[in-house]
């Protein structure tokens, strides 16, 4: 978690002043009707038994304070991956309340109340929950109200919070990877096809100009020396190089599509606030596949560089090093919907001969039409479909016929993106399913480790 930390916003912008609770009213009312009835009545003891109550709200009327401070939530503003997220409520600092009424509601999870003794050591209150989502979360609301000796005079409710807390997003530990096509630069991590300063054997040549001497193979040339045609034997005529295949680097694009982030209950799909904690949406998994797929090409020695379909902004450029990878998982995290999503009609540009990757759940024509262009253009391209496991179980019939007609229509994007030469991979946090199948099905086979290290191995064109 970083040091830093963020203050939620009170729901008053000025201090609460404290007012008389209706046992106040009740004990006032019933001292004076005690006095008046022991006057009327000529029975002293009748009246005396109203003095201790108009006694007892008078003390409690002078002894409130006038003004009391707001209390302060905080929490970090980070949190490195998806776990638990804790927060700090600081009391009012002042002793003339007895107890302090909290209500602590967070996404997810049920409200939880509790009265806390204001005179008690230390005066931080630790919230904490748990959540595998990930990205720009409001977290962490909380109404209280303060309260004065025997509960006869109290604040105002008021609400602060939440604060917002970036949570980033988890990587998965991936092996070998695919490469694109046709690599760049003049050194890299990969062995390419030319020939240049390498460390795998190409060939034994002639040495030309501009061959390096530090190269030359002089066993191989003493034992050629004389074999030309019209040479002296045993004298050198020919100098013969070890070439080696040259070193690339590859360029790689993740694009990510932040127009939907739907769960794996259909029916909360026109409501993601309704989605639980403790599943991911379809754009928690997709940031978590980029990252881990960002981490390990960066990791290798690659450039890696993304887009955002769900944002009309520049595309952050394919650069190398940690403080690339710190650079996406940042834009990866503040990635999220934007309103009602936005068609783009004009293609992205993307750097010539680089992979590009492509994580949707597909449910729209657009991601599927711009990776097949993109494909047509000679790129290779990866579909990474980030489509939840979904829970089918409590459908109406008229939402399951919706869904059925909505599945068909991926399930046909799916199959022509397959047909389109663009290769696709199903990224489930519990394991692989078959994306135009109605609700899933396991299979160790198609979990995306062993996919990606398959598609590793195809560096052809098709």
């Amino acid at each position: 978690m970083s040091s830093g930390s963020l203050a939620a916003e009170p729901g008053h912008a000025s201090p609460l002043r404290w007012q008389s609770t209706p046992a106040v009213t009740a004990m006032a009312g019933a001292g004076l009707v005690a006095i008046v009835l022991g006057l009327l009545t000529r029975r002293p003891d009748v009246a005396v038994i109203g003095v201790p109550l108009l006694i007892s709200v008078t003390w409690n009327w002078v002894r409130h304070p006038d003004r009391t401070e707001l209390a302060q939530l905080t929490a970090a503003d980070r949190l490195e991956r998806p776990g638990r997220v804790s927060a700090y409520l600081d009391l009012p600092a002042h002793s003339q309340a007895e107890s302090i009424l909290v209500r602590v509601h967070v996404p997810g999870h049920r409200r939880v109340e509790a009265v806390l003794a204001t005179r008690a050591s230390g005066r931080r209150v630790t919230l904490s929950m748990s959540t595998i989502r990930t990205g720009r979360r409001p977290l962490f609301g909380v109404d209280y109200r303060e309260a004065g000796p025997d509960h006869l005079m109290r604040t105002g409710g008021v609400t602060i919070g939440p604060v917002r807390v970036t949570i980033l997003p988890g990587v998965v530990t991936l092996q070998s990877l695919p490469l694109p096509f046709r690599l760049q630069g003049m050194t890299g991590p990969h062995s390419w096809r030319r020939t240049g300063d390498g460390g795998d054997l190409h060939d034994v040549n002639l040495f030309t100009p501009g061959d390096r001497l530090r190269r030359i193979d002089w066993r191989v040339t003493a034992r050629r020396a004389g074999q030309g045609q019209g040479a002296n034997p045993g004298v050198l005529s020919q100098l013969y190089v070890r070439r080696t295949f040259a070193t690339a680097d590859a360029t790689v694009m993740l694009v990510l599509d932040s127009r939907d982030a739907v769960g794996p209950d259909v029916s909360t799909w026109g409501d993601a606030t309704a989605v639980r904690e403790d599943e991911p949406t379809s754009l928690d998994l997709a940031r978590q596949a980029a990252a881990s797929l960002a981490q390990r090409y960066l990791d290798g020695g690659d450039r890696v560089g993304m887009e955002d379909l769900g944002r009309m902004r520049r595309p952050v450029p394919a650069a190398g090093g940690r403080s690339q990878f710190h650079r996406l998982v940042h834009r990866l995290a503040v990635s999220e919907p934007e309103g009602e999503p936005t068609p783009r009609q004009r293609v992205p540009r993307l750097p010539s001969g680089a992979l590009i990757i492509v994580f949707s759940t597909f449910l729209d024509g657009d991601a599927a039409r711009f990776a097949q262009i993109w494909r047509r253009a000679g790129h290779r391209v990866l579909a990474v479909d980030v489509l939840p496991r979904l829970n089918l179980r409590s459908l109406t019939p008229r939402l399951w016929t919706a869904y059925r007609l909505v599945a068909m229509e991926r399930g046909d994007r799916i199959r022509a993106l397959d047909r389109g030469g663009v290769e696709t991979v199903v990224w489930d946090a519990a394991g692989g399913f078959d994306p135009t199948a109605a609700g899933g099905s396991d299979s160790s086979a198609t979990a995306p480790s062993v996919v990606l290290t398959g598609l590793a191995r195809k560096r052809q064109r098709r």
